[in-house]
């Protein structure tokens, strides 16, 4: 008998009720400032996921061992930030309720708010750790709040400070950095402190967010805002199978592939690497 076609990232396909993991796209990018795209992102890491082995040698594991479910993308209504961080927001917490690990493909990064207020209702004290470029700490972007270029000063509205840590930073204005120091922890341009950092903050709930063109341009130049200087591949592989394996992670994101940046398809390549190497880690 012929069945309808299901379309899930490699080998994410379990069944709800077994998942440990439960994968959801946020096809949403209304608030870029620079290069709109990001919304297909969610959807070529889950159709190109096929290029890629569900087996990874950095690990000794394989994706088909998992308990991971991709539930498929959100219909999000465009250009209403507020309606679509709710939808977001909604189908995260139905996932925490059942005891399970959301992990979201993006997406601009705004996405992150909706997931992040859901997870932090469940768990009070929960940190947050981010990789990005950009440091995403305006109080507003032209005037307008919700933005991607905010997304990490909302956060911070519900967590307070010293509980937010940021890697790989090498873009802010003067405001936010002189705002940042204050109030966040913020390493420029690499990973320097990290396995001390997950020291320190073992056991505690930590919500991990992803922004992937915290990567050097030349290896990702499929994302909507490129900021020359970032980490390589191999940096990046080992900073997130360190905080995979070794934190708390009670939810996560990866953000801001921007596919049609990138004909070659080789950073959407990227992103599928990066997210197999996460699954695995957290699993």
């Amino acid at each position: 008998m012929l069945k309808a076609n299901v379309e899930t990232f490699l080998e994410c396909d379990k069944k709800y009720e077994e998942a440990k993991i439960v994968m959801f796209g946020a096809p949403f990018d209304s608030t870029v400032s620079y290069r709109p795209g990001a919304r297909f992102g969610s959807s070529a890491i889950r159709r190109e996921s096929y290029g890629i082995e569900s087996y990874s040698p950095y690990q000794d594991k394989d994706l088909i061992d998992s308990k991971v479910m991709d539930s498929g993308d959100i219909e999000l209504p465009f250009g209403d930030s507020e309606k679509a961080l709710g939808l977001i927001n909604e189908r995260s917490k139905i996932i925490l309720g059942d005891n399970k690990l959301p992990f979201m493909l993006g997406g601009e990064h705004l996405v992150t708010l909706g997931a992040f207020e859901a997870a932090i209702k469940l768990y009070p004290n929960i940190n947050i750790i981010h990789f990005d470029a950009h440091a995403d700490l305006r109080d507003d972007y032209l005037g307008v709040k919700m933005s991607h270029a905010c997304v990490i000063r909302r956060c911070w509205e519900l967590t307070g400070d010293k509980r937010i840590f940021q890697f790989g930073i090498r873009s802010c204005d003067r405001e936010e950095s002189a705002w940042g120091k204050t109030h966040v922890k913020t390493i420029l341009f690499d990973f320097e402190g990290l396995k001390d950092l997950l020291d320190d903050i073992k056991g505690r709930p930590v919500y991990f967010t992803l922004d992937l063109d915290v990567l050097d341009p030349s290896i990702f130049p499929g994302t909507g805002t490129p900021e020359p200087g970032g980490v390589t591949f191999e940096e990046l592989g080992e900073a997130v199978r360190m905080v995979c394996s070794s934190a708390n992670v009670v939810a996560c994101d990866v953000t801001e592939l921007n596919p049609h940046y990138d004909p070659s398809g080789v950073s959407t390549i990227v992103a599928c690497k990066i997210v197999r190497e996460m699954l695995l880690a957290l699993s």
